[in-house]
C-alpha cells in the first residue's frame, strides 16, 4: 500500500515536471516565432531545434536543482511564485550564456533578435507556469468540495495576520466546507477594502451580511482580541442566530497546520467570560513559592483548580485531601500526567474526623491552607441538615482550629454568596463557619505571644461548569433532545468560571491580613431561563421548537435573587477593582463557642429542629425559603 502511494506522488511529481518543461519549451518557441514576425523559413534556417533542445536541458536542469515540480500545485502560494520566477529567470541567463559562448561560436551564426525573444519568453514562460497552479488550485477548490456536507458562509474574525493564514489554511482544508465570505475589522482604514480577494466588514454589517449572503458563522482566531468588541461579537452573533467558532492563534497549531480538532465550538464559558483578570502574582509567588500547601475538598470542581493554579507557583509541597475516592484519584492521574516534577501526596480524609485531619497536620505540617471543603447543593442540604451542619460547621472547626494549633501561616476559607442573608441550610451554615472564622482571627488578635494564623474567608457566587451545577445539568438534557427544567422564569444568578474564581481567590489569599471576607465583582446577574435559551442555541437547537423549557417551582431553600456581593454600602474597596472586603457583624468568641457547643448536643440528640433554630438565634437574618424549617421564623413586621 505504501508502494503505490509513493509511486502515485512520483507520477504526480513527473507528470507536473513533464508540463513545465512542455509550457517553457512552447513559450520559447513562439517568442522566437513572435520576433522573426512567424517567417518559418528563416526560424529553420536558424538552427532553431538545436536553440530548443539546447533550452530544454537548461531548463530541466535548473527546475530540478530547485525542485520546482515537487511542490503539490493545489497549495501553491507566494513563495512558490517567487520559486518560479527565480528558476525562468535563472534558465533564461544560463541558456543566453551558454548561446552567446558556446553555440554562436561553434555554428559560427548569430541570431538576429535572440535577445528580445528570450525576454518576451521570461514574461511568457513564467505567467504560463503561475497561471497552470492558480488554476489547478481553484479547480481542486471548487470540484473537491464533498456533496454531502453542507458548506457554511462563515466570517473570520483574528489580527490581520492572522486572518489571512486562517484563511489559507481552510481553503487547503476542503474537508471543513467554508464558504469564506470575508473579514471582520472595525478599523475604519481597512473596513470596505480587499485582503486576497476577500472584502473587509464592519462588524455591524453582520445581520446585513446574514440576510444578504446567508451568513452562518463567524471563526474567531486567537485570544489576544480587544475584549469589548470580541463580547460585542459574540452579543451580535447569538442574537442573529449565528453559530461561533473558536480557533487558537497560528502559533498553537499542531506542526504549523491548522487541524479539525482545533475548531471548537462556541460554550457557554465563553459566551459569560469577562475581562481578563490582572493579577500581582510576584506578591503571589512570595506566598506561595517553596511552602506546604494543603487543598482540602481538592477533588472538588474548586479545590482541583486551586491545585492546578499552585502548581504554577512551585510550592514545596501539595496535599490532597479529600473522601471522594474516584475523584480525587482521576486527579492524582492528571497531576502525574502534566505535571510530573510536582511533588504531590493525596491523603484520604473525612474533614468531620478530628482524629484523621490531626495525623494529616501532625504528618505534612502545612503552612497554607485552602480549605474549599464543604456540602453545597441546596435542596439536598436541606433535606440533611446534620450532614451540612457537620461538614461545613464542624469540619471547618476541626481543620481551622488545627490550622491555629499547628501554626498555619494563612488559612483562607472558600465561602459563598448563598451566606448573605442566608435563605436555606447551606447557606446558614456556611455564615456560620465565616462567624467562627472570624472569631479565630480575632483571638490571634489579642494574642500577641501567638505567632498569628492569619484567617481569610472569600466568598463568591456560583461557577460555571462546577460539579452537579445548572450547566453541566443542561447541557444533558439539551444532549437527551429535553425538555431543559428551570425552577422559575424570573431566577437569576451570578456567575463566574472556575479559573476566574480561583485567580480571584488567590490574589485575596495574598493580600489578606487576617479576619477579612473577601468578596469577588461577579458582573451582572444573569436569568437561569437565559441561559437555557443561549445553550439550547449554542447547539445549534431552536428554543421552545427543538428543546422545550419547562418550569418545575422553586426547590426547597431555593430564593429567587442571590444578594449583590459588590454593594458599596455594605463592602470596603481594595487595591484590586475585582476584589471588596465586606463590613459584617462581628460575634463574640465566647457567644460562638457556646453555641456551638450547644449545636454539638442538638446533634447528638438527632433533633434538626434544634439544631436549626440554634442557627437562627445566631444569625437573625437567616430566614427559610420554600422549606419546613419556616416556621421557626417570626412573623415579620408589616
Amino acid at each position: 500500500m505504501v508502494r503505490k502511494q509513493t509511486e502515485g506522488r512520483t507520477r504526480s511529481r513527473w507528470l507536473i515536471f513533464l508540463i513545465d518543461q512542455v509550457i517553457v519549451c512552447w513559450s520559447l518557441s513562439l517568442s522566437l516565432f513572435v520576433v522573426m514576425q512567424f517567417n518559418f523559413s528563416i526560424v529553420q534556417r536558424g538552427y532553431f531545434f538545436i536553440y530548443l533542445f539546447s533550452y530544454l536541458l537548461i531548463t530541466s536542469s535548473v527546475f530540478l536543482a530547485m525542485r520546482i515540480h515537487t511542490g503539490i500545485v493545489r497549495y501553491a502560494n507566494l513563495d512558490d511564485v517567487y520559486r518560479i520566477f527565480m528558476a525562468t529567470l535563472i534558465s533564461g541567463i544560463c541558456y543566453w550564456l551558454f548561446i552567446e559562448l558556446i553555440v554562436t561560436p561553434y555554428l559560427k551564426k548569430g541570431w538576429t533578435g535572440f535577445n528580445l525573444a528570450l525576454i518576451f519568453n521570461f514574461f511568457i514562460s513564467s505567467s504560463l507556469l503561475i497561471l497552470l497552479r492558480v488554476y489547478v488550485r481553484q479547480g481542486y477548490n471548487h470540484l473537491n468540495i464533498p456533496s454531502e456536507h453542507k458548506v457554511e458562509t462563515v466570517l473570520i474574525y483574528s489580527r490581520t495576520g492572522s486572518a489571512i493564514i486562517l484563511k489559507q489554511a481552510l481553503e487547503a482544508q476542503r474537508e471543513n466546507n467554508f464558504n469564506i465570505l470575508g473579514y471582520i475589522n472595525n478599523d475604519p482604514d481597512k473596513v470596505g477594502k480587499y485582503i486576497q480577494q476577500k472584502k473587509i466588514y464592519h462588524s455591524s454589517s453582520i445581520s446585513y451580511l446574514k440576510k444578504k449572503f446567508k451568513l452562518e458563522k463567524v471563526l474567531i482566531c486567537g485570544d489576544d482580541l480587544d475584549y469589548g468588541e470580541r463580547k460585542s461579537i459574540l452579543d451580535k452573533c447569538m442574537s442573529e442566530d449565528i453559530k461561533v467558532s473558536l480557533l487558537p492563534p497560528p502559533s498553537q497549531w499542531a506542526c504549523g497546520r491548522l487541524s479539525n480538532s482545533q475548531i471548537k465550538e462556541l460554550n457557554i464559558n465563553d459566551l459569560l467570560q469577562r475581562e481578563p483578570i490582572v493579577l500581582n502574582k510576584e506578591k503571589i509567588l512570595s506566598e506561595i513559592t517553596g511552602k506546604r500547601v494543603l487543598v482540602t475538598g481538592a477533588a472538588g470542581s474548586i479545590g482541583s483548580e486551586i491545585v492546578r493554579q499552585l502548581i504554577g507557583y512551585s510550592p514545596e509541597l501539595i496535599i490532597l485531601c479529600d473522601q471522594a475516592e474516584s475523584p480525587l484519584h482521576e486527579l492524582q492521574l492528571e497531576l502525574m500526567d502534566r505535571y510530573p516534577d510536582c511533588r504531590v501526596v493525596i491523603f484520604m480524609a473525612n474533614i468531620q474526623d478530628r482524629l484523621r485531619t490531626y495525623q494529616l497536620f501532625d504528618l505534612y505540617r502545612p503552612e497554607l491552607v485552602f480549605h474549599a471543603a464543604a456540602y453545597k447543593h441546596v435542596p439536598l442540604m436541606e433535606n440533611n441538615p446534620t450532614e451540612a451542619i457537620m461538614t461545613n460547621v464542624f469540619g471547618t472547626k476541626n481543620i481551622a482550629s488545627l490550622s491555629k494549633r499547628f501554626e498555619v501561616e494563612k488559612f483562607v476559607m472558600i465561602s459563598t454568596d448563598k451566606a448573605v442573608n442566608p435563605t436555606n441550610v447551606m447557606g446558614a451554615t456556611k455564615r456560620l463557619a465565616e462567624i467562627y472564622i472570624q472569631t479565630l482571627q480575632n483571638n490571634e488578635n489579642e494574642n500577641f505571644n501567638h505567632t498569628g494564623t492569619r484567617f481569610i474567608t472569600t466568598r463568591f457566587g456560583n461557577v460555571l461548569g462546577s460539579n452537579g451545577s445548572v450547566v453541566p445539568r443542561f447541557r444533558a438534557q439539551i444532549d437527551a433532545g429535553g425538555p431543559v427544567t428551570v425552577t422559575h422564569p424570573e431566577i437569576t444568578r451570578y456567575f463566574m468560571t472556575i479559573p476566574e474564581a480561583v485567580e480571584l481567590v488567590m490574589e485575596a489569599a495574598s493580600m489578606g491580613k487576617g479576619g477579612e471576607i473577601f468578596v469577588f465583582d461577579m458582573g451582572e446577574a444573569i436569568k437561569i431561563v437565559d441561559l437555557a435559551i443561549n445553550m439550547i442555541k449554542l447547539a445549534g437547537l431552536a428554543p421552545q421548537k427543538d428543546i422545550d423549557i419547562v418550569f418545575t417551582g422553586l426547590r426547597p431553600g431555593e430564593k429567587l435573587y442571590e444578594e449583590l456581593l459588590n454593594n458599596e454600602e455594605a463592602t470596603m474597596a481594595t487595591h484590586h477593582r475585582k476584589i471588596k472586603i465586606a463590613r459584617v457583624k462581628h460575634y463574640l468568641s465566647g457567644a460562638v463557642e457556646e453555641l456551638l457547643d450547644n449545636l454539638w448536643k442538638a446533634k447528638c440528640s438527632g433533633n434538626e429542629i434544634d439544631m436549626i433554630g440554634l442557627i437562627k438565634k445566631m444569625i437573625p437574618e437567616y430566614r427559610s425559603n420554600n422549606s419546613v424549617f419556616e416556621k421557626l421564623d417570626s412573623p415579620v413586621a408589616v
